[in-house]
């Protein structure tokens, strides 16, 4: 590492490690529901399962990405962060923040909207523990010697995730307008500015792991942003028409929709054409792979999965479906999870001076939780497919179809433990670093 405020990067990748661990908990916990094992239904119900499930997910990759930040800003401003003690506040504060939330699920404390369940009062703390989050960044930011388009990118993509989250505080008595604007953080954050942040990691890493020169590295993220806004923003409208929206939102949803793989498809392309002109050979292996692999697994699982799910002739019959698991798991494991391991995959080696980065282990990890994945999709694909042939042509009662399905989410669970073997792997491989030391300061620093 170059800068030694550098360091707090690790105990937000810390916290977010134990955070994914949980949400892989509550996975298995589902799972056996659904195929009839059901002895924690008492004290775990499916409902509450499914609500921290969903909540850890936003929890621990928000919890990356400013890690992510926290490591690159300082590094692309060639500046120390403004300042530590404040940064440690709000990771701190974070925690808090999580652990509360959780508890409070299993007590029934919850809005009921779904994605966003967290009770009024944490909203509130949420938005300070972001402002502060920005206040830190955006202060080393100006104060650095550079503005680097890698550094504003992904700093302009948690600037808006932060003011996106503000309408879904609004409160409205009307069901359809509270839909509205909850989509605007759901379908915005994750179709949208969390992509400008997807692109300025995946950029650093490039340019970190190829040697490409950054002014050609910079100028695809244009491109990507570009492709982000066009597509991203009315892409929301596919949402709107089981609202109670007009129904001109399904034509424009699904056009835009159609384009949003235009915006991954640029960035799988954009991956793999800096590797094949890179004029070094990184010999951190592991993070390139997961830099690589995040690029073209989101192609296929938010691009192609996506428009095969969201044109409106299809949505129609798969709009509510495990189609929608389908599409939903693999587009955040390839778009956000990988490119959060990506980030840490290259920062641990920095920040603790070890290079255990040709560890078998991360290699498997890297292969295990892939194929474990996949393994995943290819179940809630199936079974999704089944689940609409039967409620939606044969009219079958839901019930009934959920206990046909059952068979499928033993091949998921299956495959579930592939993927937890490759993650315990990669949280193995975490804790063997140990924590960041002044001497990598000075080891990275004798390099430069």
């Amino acid at each position: 590492m170059k800068y030694k405020s550098q360091k707090v990067a690790y105990w937000f990748f810390a916290l977010c490690m134990l955070l994914f661990s949980l949400q892989i908990v509550y996975g298995f916990i589902m799972g056996f529901d659904r195929i009839g094992i059901q002895g924690l239904h008492e004290i775990i119900p499916f409902n509450t399962a499914r609500a921290v499930h969903t909540n850890l997910l936003v929890v621990w990759l928000l919890t990356g990405f400013m890690g992510a930040a926290y490591y690159i800003i300082p590094e692309e401003a060639q500046t120390e962060l403004i300042s530590v003690k404040w940064a440690y506040v709000q990771l701190i504060s974070l925690a808090i923040v999580g652990v509360v939330a959780i508890v409070g699920f299993h007590f029934n404390h919850w809005e009921g909207r779904k994605f966003l369940e967290i009770p009024r009062e944490l909203d509130y703390l949420v938005v300070v523990n972001v402002l502060l989050f920005l206040g830190l960044i955006l202060g080393t930011l100006f104060k650095g010697k550079r503005q680097t388009t890698t550094a504003l990118i992904l700093t302009m993509g948690l600037f808006f995730a932060a003011l996106l989250y503000i309408p879904g505080m609004i409160w409205f008595d009307s069901q359809v307008m509270d839909s509205f604007f909850r989509w605007w953080v759901v379908h915005l954050w994750v179709e949208g500015v969390w992509e400008l942040i997807m692109g300025g990691i995946l950029s650093f890493l490039l340019i970190k792991l190829t040697g490409v020169d950054r002014e050609v590295i910079e100028k695809w993220l244009y491109v990507i942003v570009g492709l982000t806004f066009l597509s991203g923003v009315l892409g929301t409208g596919h949402h709107y028409y089981y609202i109670g929206v007009n129904k001109i939102w399904l034509v424009v949803g699904g056009i835009f929709s159609a384009l949003e793989p235009l915006a991954f498809l640029a960035m799988a392309l954009f991956a793999v054409n800096m590797y094949r002109k890179g004029e070094k050979s990184h010999p951190n292996k592991i993070a390139l792979f997961w830099t690589i692999g995040s690029a073209i697994v989101s192609f296929v699982g938010a691009g192609l999965l996506g428009f095969a799910h969201t044109l409106p002739q299809t949505n129609l019959y798969t709009h509510g479906t495990l189609v929608t698991a389908m599409h939903g798991h693999y587009a955040f494991w390839g778009a956000y999870a990988m490119i959060v391991l990506a980030i840490i995959s290259y920062a641990l080696p920095n920040l603790t001076g070890r290079k255990r980065y040709e560890s078998a282990q991360g290699m498997a990890a890297f292969w295990l939780a892939n194929v474990g994945m996949l393994g995943m999709t290819v179940a809630f694909g199936v079974a999704g497919v089944a689940q609409v042939y039967m409620e939606r042509k044969m009219k079958m009662d839901f019930m009934d179809v959920q206990n046909e399905i059952s068979i499928h989410f033993v091949v998921l669970l299956i495959c579930a433990t592939m993927f937890t073997t490759g993650i315990g792997l990669f949280i193995y491989d975490f804790v063997k670093y140990g924590r960041p030391t002044d001497e990598a300061l000075e080891v990275d620093n004798q390099n430069l």
